[in-house]
This record gives structure tokens, sequence and C-alpha cells, in this order.
């Protein structure tokens, strides 16, 4: 008789413990849940508008979700806006979400497994709700918000829904499946609004469009908010000046935003008197823009009758039915010592964006074939001609990945894939484009035209006016161009600069009137000399002018090519340049401070300062390292190359030495010398190891001990160590022995410490510096943190 009243004392137990919800119009309250097993139990806002609880996601898996009640929800069919475990399912049987006693919110799994809670603590009772406007809150009995779905948002938007810094949308992995896709909003390190996709292998930021400068796309850098919102009329605004109207603005309607699983952001309305979403605005009227649609060595067509189709390049086979985000893969192998058994395939009209290993000007078709075969990780090239003013010409791009591959409308350029010869003559057209229907009839005009007779006399004047305005027309133009080419003599590598930055050209003769006669010098390195200008809308400018023009013309396409694509506020601006002649020269924005390197050698710089260009010059790196859609190295940071504006801002200059790679080439070595300046390179310089970007790491990690410290890493340190005994140490040795002896003593932060400062200075913020300065220079490279994850190391300690 035990065993029956144990049963009946447990039951009962349990029965006190928890009570179940049947009271959903008012919420769920503490020790009370939901279960998977009764669907008829969901949370109801006030409204009708919209319903929370179970919902199916596959076969015997479900999710806690938020949905619109109107259209009709299904199990095959329901608008969800929110979802609690979208990429861990619970068990169709025994799976709970559970409102605890102790005020925290928990989903759990069969076997009492917790998937998904909200780590929330009250001493009060609780309450979880869902409001009209399609939030589910947790409040305490005094109506604190200990909790809400609004600050942790899946893939959909809703009116009136705060978008801020924490927040992102993050698409579904395709049309039935609702875990986490490739397809992400949110605000960069800019504080803009973007789209990146983020694939099994690329990454890459595809709105704005990455080829367009901050403020060309209509954003502004300038605010440090980071919100958007989407009003109930259907006005959608954000902080950095992107604003767009839904097409039926005005309409108090259901609507949201969404970042459907094709990678574009549309907003929706619901159609009044009917049951039917209708796309009211969209970020991308031609789907094929959107990067990473199709997968790696794809091409992705569109025309408004067939809708999007992905098709894998000539050469190349899907690498899973079913799964264009994996793209293609090779059907072949290109060896790189036999150039004669490969060729080219040509692509009409195709363009793969990003990915160049360079660009070369004025060259031929053939010259761009044999640029693509000596490259053993070419994979193809883009070759065009451009015609804007001075940049006229041929253009080749080498390609070492095919992505983003797609047929843009009006797109005058053709793609050639590298493929074996065998393969090449395998095809006779390249891709299969959708057909135009036309009829094949023909009908003939009935028309009749009647033969005048003109004045034989007359004609024969015509035809001779005409003759002698046509020699003298040629005489005019070879005069000209002789009389240019005499006067005016450019590089062969001029022509590309205004294609590849879009900022303004100068002549040598405006420049030498802004910087009169290049009196005022600011500075000067190894490569050139910095002068002092006005240019004549009064702007104050920076001129680098090259020492040997022919020396370093390669540094100098570098830094142009490298910062016209580049934008952050951490980052040095470039206005323009000149290339005339044997003229090279930049056009900077005038920093008022000078370098780093300037003030550390005078008191201007606090702690506070120096904390602050410690993270700055950190989110600059990280941007680069990051956030572009290359890889750019700097590959020469250094006190001398970072400069300070007006505000003590850091700015990271001179990109004479930077190198454009793919994100995804960590073992990039292909250098043709070594890079850098002595005391600030990494190892793998000297011992001819794989660069990648933590050289930048090392080298940054140096510059903060210099920060800290003050000294130079160039120069020895004398240290006494055994008596009066002295020995030289580098920098990095005598601030590991400094930390060392800490065991003995606990002055070791005062002895390091840049004595210009006289002592005043945030000891924690200082060994966090230390401390990060270490890591980066451990000689393993992999030892060494990204740049990304030092901004968050210095932003998390120096926030405390």
């Amino acid at each position: 008789m035990a065993t029956p009243l144990i049963l009946v004392l447990l039951v009962l137990s349990s029965v006190l413990l928890w009570t179940p919800s049947f009271s959903i119009s008012d919420g769920l309250r503490a020790g009370s849940w939901l279960s998977v097993e009764a669907p008829a139990e969901v949370l109801t806002s006030p409204d009708g508008s919209f319903s929370a609880g179970f919902h199916p996601v596959g076969q015997n898996a479900y999710s806690f979700a938020i949905w619109f009640n109107k259209p009709t929800c299904s199990a095959t069919s329901c608008t969800v806006v929110w979802m609690a475990n979208r990429d861990q399912p619970v068990n169709g049987r025994s799976s709970k979400l559970c409102l605890l006693r102790s005020g925290n919110l928990v989903l759990e799994d069969a076997d009492h497994i917790i998937v998904w809670e909200t780590k929330t603590v009250s001493a009060t009772p609780t309450q979880l709700k869902l409001e009209d406007g399609g939030n589910l809150v947790l409040r305490d009995s005094e109506g604190l918000v200990l909790w809400q779905s609004y600050d942790s948002p899946t893939d959909t938007l809703l009116p009136l829904q705060p978008f801020s810094a924490n927040s992102n949308l993050i698409s579904s992995r395709s049309q039935g499946n609702y875990s986490s896709g490739f397809y992400r909003l949110y605000f960069d390190t800019d504080n803009v609004l973007s789209l990146v996709y983020k694939g099994p292998e690329f990454s890459s930021v595809y709105w704005p469009s990455p080829w367009l400068l901050t403020w060309e796309a209509g954003r502004s850098t300038y605010n440090n908010t980071k919100l958007a919102v989407l009003d109930s009329l259907g006005n959608f605004s954000s902080t950095d000046n992107l604003t767009f109207l839904s097409a039926d603005y005005g309409s108090k309607i259901s609507r949201m935003l969404k970042m459907d699983f094709d990678g574009n952001l549309r907003l929706y309305s619901l159609q009044e008197g009917s049951e039917v979403w209708v796309v009211s605005w969209e970020a991308f009227p031609q789907p094929c823009m959107v990067h990473g649609c199709c997968g790696p060595n794809t091409i992705c067509l569109y025309t408004p009758s067939f809708g999007r189709k992905c098709s894998c390049s000539p050469g190349y086979k899907q690498r899973k039915p079913d799964d264009w985000s994996l793209g293609c893969e090779p059907e072949f192998l290109l060896s790189c010592n036999q150039t004669d058994q490969l060729d080219f395939l040509k692509l009409r009209h195709v363009e793969f964006y990003g990915y160049d290993f360079n660009m070369y000007p004025n060259v031929t078709l053939e010259e761009c074939k044999q640029i693509c075969l000596q490259m053993c990780d070419c994979r193809g090239f883009q070759f065009r001609f451009i015609k804007a003013h001075e940049s006229d010409g041929t253009y080749c791009y080498p390609k070492s990945q095919l992505l983003n591959g797609h047929r843009p409308p009006n797109f005058n350029a053709d793609f050639y894939v590298k493929l074996p010869k065998a393969a090449v003559s395998s095809y006779v057209d390249t891709v299969k484009y959708p057909e135009l229907h036309c009829s094949n009839q023909v009908e003939q005009l009935q028309r009749k035209y009647t033969r005048t007779h003109a004045n034989e006399s007359l004609r024969f004047g015509l035809w001779t006016a005409c003759a002698v305005g046509g020699v003298e027309l040629i005489t005019i133009l070879l005069v000209w161009i002789f009389f240019i080419r005499t006067n005016d003599k450019p590089s062969p590598n001029a022509g590309y600069l205004l294609a590849t930055t879009g900022f303004r050209k100068f002549t040598f003769a405006e420049l030498k009137k802004a910087t009169n006669r290049f009196s005022e010098e600011l500075g000067r390195g190894a490569g050139g000399i910095v002068y002092k200008a006005t240019l004549s809308d009064g702007r104050v400018a920076a001129i680098k002018r090259l020492i040997d023009a022919n020396k370093g013309e390669a540094e100098f396409l570098a830094e142009v090519n490298t910062i016209g694509k580049l934008n952050h506020m951490n980052l040095i601006e470039m206005w323009g340049y000149c290339a005339e002649g044997k003229h090279r020269l930049l056009v900077y924005e005038y920093m008022e401070h000078g370098s780093l390197a300037e003030n550390l050698s005078s008191k201007s710089l606090d702690w506070d300062k120096r904390f602050d260009i410690a993270m700055g010059t950190a989110r600059g790196l990280a941007y680069l390292h990051e956030e572009c859609l290359e890889w750019v190295l700097h590959c020469d940071i250094k006190p001398q190359n970072i400069l300070i504006d007006s505000k003590y801002r850091p700015k990271v200059s001179d990109f004479g030495l930077a190198w454009l790679l793919n994100r995804g080439d960590v073992k990039y070595s292909k250098f043709s010398r070594i890079r850098g300046t002595r005391g600030y390179m990494a190892p793998e310089w000297v011992f001819n190891l794989p660069i990648t970007s933590k050289v930048d790491v090392y080298s940054y990690g140096i510059l903060l001990l210099e920060l800290v410290t003050g000294k130079s890493p160039a120069a020895e340190i004398q240290v006494s160590d055994e008596g009066s005994s002295k020995t030289q140490r580098t920098l990095v040795t005598w601030v590991r022995g400094q930390m060392e002896r800490a065991l003995e003593t606990e002055t070791w932060t005062h002895e390091i410490i840049d004595p210009k400062l006289e002592g005043i200075y945030d000891e924690a913020e200082m060994v966090t510096m230390v401390n990060v300065a270490l890591r980066c220079v451990q000689e393993d490279k992999d030892e060494r943190p990204k740049m990304g994850e030092v901004v968050e190391m210095l932003f998390r300690d120096g926030s405390q």
C-alpha cells in the first residue's frame, strides 16, 4: 500500500507546483506552462492580431513562435514573425514553455532539457503576455519589463519595433526551413545599416552597394545611435539617413519588414479585405544582385517572366542537388605547369563580382589571357572596355574566385573562364539564357515609292563641300592630338585611376599652386614627402609627393586603389590624386595634430587620449581585415602612419604597402618583397612564412606597447640584471621581464609606464593594453587574436 500512496503524493505535489494555463487571454503566470501536446493553448494579443505558441517546423519538431492570425495560420501556411528556438527545435511530445516562479522563462525539450531561456530573475510574481504589436513581454508585478521579444528579432521587424545596434535580422535557411540562413541585416562598425552574406566559405557586404562610397549610396557615418524603426503608416527611417516609404504609405494596415531567405530585404503589406501579403518595397528589384544567391561557381539569371534561376558555370557541376547555396564544383583539374593544355571560354555579358587579383589597364585580350595563365589560382578574368573621359581603355580583372556571378542589364563586358581545352571545345554556346518567343511569319508591306530626279549639279556641289569639310576636320584633329601628346604624356597606368577610385584627378599645376610651390613640408618618409596645401575650394589638404615616381609607382597605385574602396571613421580620407607625366601625388584630408609619432615625443597625449587612439586604430584595422569585401593588409602599422585629427581621433594612413587579398585565403605568401618597418615586422617576414592578417596584428601589438611605454621598438633597452651587469633587450622582452617581476613586486606597471604621463593613468586599462599587446606579438601567428577580438577585449575592459 506504500507505493500507491507515494505515487499519489508525487502527483499532488506536482499539481501544487505547476498549474497548467487555460487562461490564455490573460497571459502566462508564474508557475504555469504551455504544452506542445496542447496546440489549442496559445497566447493571443488583446486585438486578436497575433498568437504565440508551438509551431511545427518539421516532422515531430516544434519551435515556440509568434505569428499573424491573418492570413489564417495553419501547419503548412503561417506568417511567423519570431521564434525562440529556430535552430534547436523541440520534440512533439513532453516539451513545454514554463514560466518558473523564480521569474525565468524556460523552453524545455523532452526529459527536461532546456533549449532556450530568458535568464531572468524576479522576487515578485511575473506574467508573460502577448501585446497588440506582436511583442511578447515578461513583466514583474510592478510592471517592470524583464524581457521582451522585440529585443531579439529573428528575420522580421514589426511596426514600431526598434532596430538597434544589438539587433539582427537573420534570414531563414530556405522556403520551408526556419533555421538561421546566410543573410543578415545589421548596423556595421561605421553605423551604417547593411546587408551581409555569410556563407559556408565566403562572406561579403552587398548593401549598400560595395562599389559606392557611403555618401554616394545616400548614407551617413556621422552618427553613433544606430537606431531604425518602421512606423505604422509604412515609413522606415534609420539614423544613417536611410529612409523609404511603402507603396501604400498612409494606410493603417498590417505590415512587416522581412529578411527573406533569398537575401532580399522586403516590406510586406496585408491587402485590405483579403488574406494576401504583397510586396510594398524591396531593396533589390534585380534579385541576382544579392551576393551568394546561387553559391560559388554559378551564374544567376533573372527575367520578370521566368524569375530567378541558378546554373553552374561551364565546366562545373552542382555540389548538392536542390541546394544552390553550396554552389558548384569543377569537373576538371587545372594543372599549373601545363598552360598549353588550358584555354578560355567566353561568357557573354556575365560578371563575377569581387575577388580580383589586380587590375591591368590597357592590355589586349591575349595579354590578359597570358596574365591569367601564369597565375595558378586564376579561375578566369573579366575583360571590358571603359569609356570615361581620361580613363578610356581596356581593363583586365583576373579572378581568384568565381563568386556572385550574374548577367546585369546593359553590362557591356565579357567573362572568360579558364578550362581545359577539351572542355572548351565541348561547348557551342556558353550560357543558356531564356529564349524570346517571336513569330516567324513575315508580312510584306504594300507600299509604293516614287523616284525623284535630283539636280545633278546640286548633288556634285554638296559632295564637294562635304569632302572639303572632312579634310579640314581631320587636319584639326591631327593637330590637336599632336599638341596633347607632346605637352602631356600620361603614364600607361594613369588612365584607370579615375575608374578605380571615383575621386577627383588634379593637375600638377593645381597642386603646385595649392602648396605654394611645395614650400611647407609636413613630413617625409622613404617613399615621399608630405606638404601642406590649400585647395581652390578653401579646404586644407595634405599632399603626398613620391620622391622617385618610377620606383614608387607600385606603391602609389596600391594606395589609390586601396583607399578608393575604403570608408571608415578611423581610416584616412583621400580627396584626389595627380598622375601627370612623371608626377605622382596623393591628396589627403589634413590632420591638425600630425602623426602619433610626433605626439608621443611630446606631452600632448594624456592617458585617455592614448587609450582612445588604441581603440580607434584597432577598429580601423578590424574594418580592413573583416568588414571589407576584399581582405586588406596594411603591412606597415607604426606611429608614423597613425594620424591624429583635431579631436585626437586616430586615422590609419599610408596604404602604399597595402595588399588586397581574398578573405578566405589565409595562407597567402606570394609577396614580392619584405614589407614594413624594422621593429614592427612580424616574424613571418623574416622566416618567409605565409603572410596573413596576423602581420598587422603583430605590428599593432608593438604599437600598443609604444603607447604605454613611450619607447621605440627599434631601440635596444639597457637593463641592469645581476649586480652592475647590463644587457640589451627589445621592447617586448623588456615588458615581459618587468611583468615577471610582479611575483616579487607590484610596481611593474610604474616601471614601464611612459614617464611623460607623470604617473597619471588608469592602471586597469593599462594592464589590459599590455596583456592585449603581448597576445598580439606572439611568435606563433595562430596564437595572436584577430583585430575584431582585440576591439572586443579593449571595449569590454575599457568600459568597465
